[in-house]
C-alpha cells in the first residue's frame, strides 16, 4: 500500500473546512497502514489509512463513517473544553 504524503504534525479534520479535531502523532508506526492521531480532550487513537478521505495543505481529512465508534464520540467532544467566545 502506498502511503499518502502525511507528516507528523499535520492537522486532522473530519470535513474539509470544518474545525480541527486533532493532529497526527505517528505515520505508519511499525510499518502498519495506519496513523496515530491525538484528539483534543480525548488522547491518542489509531486510524487505519483506509479512513483517510484526503490529504492537502498540511491537513488530513478523515471519513467519519470509517472510524470506530469510540473515536467518533471523541471527535464529537473534541471542543467541549473550549470557552464560547474565547
Amino acid at each position: 500500500m502506498k502511503l499518502p504524503n502525511i507528516q507528523v504534525g499535520f492537522q486532522v479534520f473530519v470535513s474539509d473546512g470544518g474545525q480541527e479535531v486533532g493532529a497526527v502523532r505517528q505515520v505508519a508506526p511499525f510499518g502498519r497502514p495506519e496513523l496515530e492521531i491525538y484528539v483534543e480532550n480525548a488522547g491518542d487513537f489509531v486510524v487505519p489509512l483506509t479512513a483517510v478521505a484526503s490529504v492537502h495543505a498540511n491537513k488530513v481529512v478523515l471519513d467519519c463513517k470509517k472510524l470506530e465508534p469510540k473515536l467518533q464520540r471523541a471527535i464529537g467532544h473534541s471542543h467541549d473544553a473550549e470557552e464560547p467566545g474565547a
